[in-house]
C-alpha cells in the first residue's frame, strides 16, 4: 500500500461561533491509500480544540510505513500498528482508518453498512447546527434549515435564552442544544435545562466542563433531559467512566481514531445502556460519509459538517428531507467532485 496526503482548508459558509471560540475556516488533511490501482480516501479534520494541525498530522503520517502490509484486508493488524506509532494524533490516525476502510470496501465491492449487516433504511435524521450569532443571522440560518427535521443550537454564553427564543420565533421543529462546557454552576445549569425542556428540547450536549465530574453526575441525575458527553471523552477506554455521569455519548471519528474504534464504542455504549449519537467536526463529505456508514446503529446523528462548508471536494452521503441517506457505492460511499 502507498500512502499520500495533502493539506486542505475548509471554508465555512458562516462564521462558526461556540461558547469559547469563533472561526471561519478549518484545516484538514486529505489522505490517499493506493493498492493495486485502487485508491481509498480519508481525512483528518483539525478544529482548534483537538490540538492537531497540518504540521502535527504531516509529522505523524510521515512516520507511517506500510511496506510490511501487502493485504489491506488485514485491517485490525494495520490499525493496531498505526495506533502504536505514538500516543494522541487521533485525527491523523482517523485519516488512515477512513482511507483503509474505503480501500477495503472497494476491494470487496461493498459499502460498509452492508459489510456490517446494517439496514440503510434505519438511518436517523441529522441535526443542522445553528451557531451563536446575532439575532438576524440566527433567523437567517434557521430559515435556511427549513428542510431539516431537527436543529442543533450552540449555547454556553449569556444569551442562551435569546438564542432559543429567536429560533422559536421562526420554527417549532425539535431542537437539541450543545453548551460546549459553557455552564459552570450546576444549579443554574439545571434551571436552564428545565426551561429548555419547556421549549421542546430533546437533549443537552456537554452542558458543563468535563472536569466537573461530580457536578455532571448530579446534573444528569436531576435533569429532565438526557445529557450527552462530547468533550468529556475521546477513546473507547474512556466510555465506562461516563456511565453515571451522562445519559449518552457523541462519537466522532476524529476523536475515536476512525471507524474501527467508533463501531466498538457503539457496542460498549449499548452494553452500558447509554444513548448514542454519531457526530462530526467541520469535514468534507469524505469523513461525513464514513461516519454515516455507522448511523443505522445510533439514536441521533449530527452529520451536517459538509453542509456548513463552501468547498467540499467529495460527493457522498446526502441529506434528503433531513434524513441521512446512504448510497450503494463501495467503501465509504464517495466520489471526488
Amino acid at each position: 500500500m502507498h500512502l499520500t496526503f495533502k493539506p486542505y482548508e475548509l471554508q465555512l459558509k458562516h462564521t462558526f461561533t461556540l461558547a469559547t471560540s469563533s472561526r471561519t475556516t478549518t484545516p484538514v488533511m486529505l489522505t490517499m491509500l493506493e493498492h493495486e490501482g485502487i485508491t481509498g480516501y480519508g481525512e483528518a479534520s483539525m478544529p482548534p480544540y483537538l490540538g492537531e494541525s497540518h504540521e502535527t498530522v504531516a509529522r505523524f503520517l510521515n512516520k507511517v510505513n506500510l511496506s510490511d502490509f501487502n493485504d489491506p484486508l488485514r485491517m485490525d493488524e494495520i490499525l493496531l500498528y498505526i495506533d502504536a506509532i505514538e500516543p494522541g494524533n487521533r485525527a491523523a490516525k482517523a485519516s488512515i482508518d477512513i482511507a483503509l476502510h474505503d480501500l477495503a470496501g472497494k476491494i470487496m465491492n461493498l459499502p460498509w453498512y452492508k459489510i456490517w449487516g446494517l439496514n440503510k433504511e434505519k438511518t436517523p435524521y441529522t441535526t443542522y447546527t445553528i451557531g451563536i450569532d446575532t439575532k438576524d443571522v440566527v433567523i437567517e440560518k434557521t430559515r435556511e434549515a427549513s428542510d431539516f427535521k431537527i436543529l442543533k443550537v450552540k449555547l454556553g454564553r449569556k444569551n442562551d435564552k435569546e438564542m432559543i427564543e429567536t429560533i422559536r420565533s421562526v420554527t417549532r421543529m425539535p431542537l437539541c442544544v450543545d453548551a460546549n462546557q459553557g455552564w459552570k454552576d450546576k444549579y443554574q445549569a439545571l434551571d436552564m435545562i428545565h426551561w429548555l425542556n419547556e421549549q421542546g428540547i430533546i437533549f443537552v450536549e456537554q452542558p458543563m466542563p468535563k472536569e466537573q465530574t461530580n457536578d455532571m453526575a448530579w446534573l444528569t441525575a436531576h435533569s429532565p433531559l438526557p445529557t450527552i458527553a462530547d468533550e468529556a471523552f475521546q477513546r473507547l477506554s474512556d466510555i465506562p467512566k461516563l456511565k453515571d455521569l451522562y445519559s449518552g455519548i457523541n462519537i466522532k471519528l476524529m476523536k475515536s481514531t476512525g471507524m474501527r474504534e467508533a463501531k466498538k464504542m457503539i457496542d460498549v455504549a449499548r452494553a452500558l445502556n447509554l444513548k448514542v449519537m454519531i457526530g462530526c467536526m467541520t469535514e468534507t463529505s469524505c469523513a461525513i460519509s464514513a461516519a454515516a456508514q455507522l448511523s443505522p446503529l445510533v439514536d441521533w446523528a449530527d452529520l451536517d459538517g459538509a453542509l456548513l462548508i463552501s468547498n467540499d471536494i467529495f460527493k457522498g452521503m446526502e441529506v434528503i428531507n433531513g434524513k441521512v441517506t446512504l448510497n450503494d457505492l463501495p467503501g465509504i460511499g464517495i466520489k471526488m467532485r
